[in-house]
């Protein structure tokens, strides 16, 4: 039966509803699984090492990976680069290890936050919801960056079609904007997509 306790704390975990588990200690890792679903998540594993911590993050898709560091085969921070880098699910790294090596370098892996051992519901609760705010935000800015950059490829992609057919067509540059605005509210099409049909098929370059 759930108590009252678990109940509060499974709604107010503010993070990840799927969590992966990896570590070796079968009995750490029980343990891990039973206070997670008591915050109300969905336990994904647990993984034995690192690379079965990766394929399993492949296949099941979690919200976050919870990882031991030190594991056989693969140590859990070498599966963060991968499990943050490729596939974008942020890391919490649990260890009964603090030594400054190791912290370092998760700070460049996807690793937003560290959780010494033994570790109970509440510190696991507070860590969880921390580090999903950070890879939220660290998520939404990378976003942001490529947003961005996707807006001024695609004002390069504009201007080059415009200069084209200002230099086809013998036209002013206003002029030539006026056409690729009035091809595209007429096509109901993106600015850039006619832009890109002007560089490549030569559209609108014929009076």
């Amino acid at each position: 039966m759930t108590s009252a306790r678990e109940m509060t704390d499974a709604k107010s975990l503010n993070g990840p509803r799927r969590v992966l588990i990896a570590d070796d200690e079968h009995l750490i890792a029980s343990g891990l699984a039973i206070m997670l679903s008591e915050l109300g998540c969905e336990v994904i594993g647990p993984a034995s090492n690192g690379q079965a911590a990766i394929d399993l993050a492949r296949t099941a898709t979690p919200d976050m990976a919870l990882l031991d560091i030190r594991m056989p085969i693969m140590d859990g921070l070498t599966a963060a680069r991968t499990i943050w880098g490729e596939l974008r699910i942020p890391v919490v790294i649990l260890s009964a290890f603090s030594d400054p090596e190791n912290v370092d370098q998760c700070t460049n892996i996807g690793v937003f936050a560290y959780l010494l051992k033994p570790a109970d519901r509440d510190a696991l609760r507070v860590t969880l919801s921390i580090a999903w705010s950070r890879s939220r935000s660290s998520l939404d800015q990378t976003d942001r960056i490529v947003q961005l950059e996707k807006n001024l490829a695609q004002r390069r992609i504009v201007e080059q079609a415009k200069w084209k057919i200002v230099e086809h067509c013998s036209i002013t540059e206003a002029e030539a904007h006026r056409r690729l605005q009035s091809a595209a509210r007429n096509n109901r099409s993106p600015l850039s997509e006619v832009a890109e049909r002007v560089i490549e098929e030569g559209y609108l370059l014929k009076d």
